[in-house]
């Protein structure tokens, strides 16, 4: 069984109100060196056997036609999870 994960974050020119009153409540907490949170959605898509390159373009297809709202938001990341923590564990 196979992860893709698919990031979608809202485009820089759309105001993110949830970002916003992160940034508040992190100035309150007295973590100021952060000054701009945008706050997105990931998915997690389960598949059946390995995560292929046509499992991915299928799952970038879904990201950009039913995941996301094109006219607001963008797809940042369309990847194979268990790479990814492979990748991370041998940077590690």
């Amino acid at each position: 069984m196979g992860t893709v994960v698919v990031d979608v974050m809202p485009k820089q020119e759309i105001l993110d109100p949830q970002g916003q009153a992160v940034v508040g409540a992190l100035r309150r907490l007295n973590l100021s060196q952060f000054t701009d949170v945008r706050q997105g959605k990931r998915f997690t898509l389960e598949v059946a056997g390995e995560v292929t390159d046509e499992v991915l373009a299928a799952a970038r297809e879904a990201a950009e036609t039913l995941l996301s709202n094109p006219v607001i938001e963008d797809v940042v990341s369309v990847r194979d999870a268990d790479a990814a923590a492979d990748a991370q564990e041998d940077a590690s």
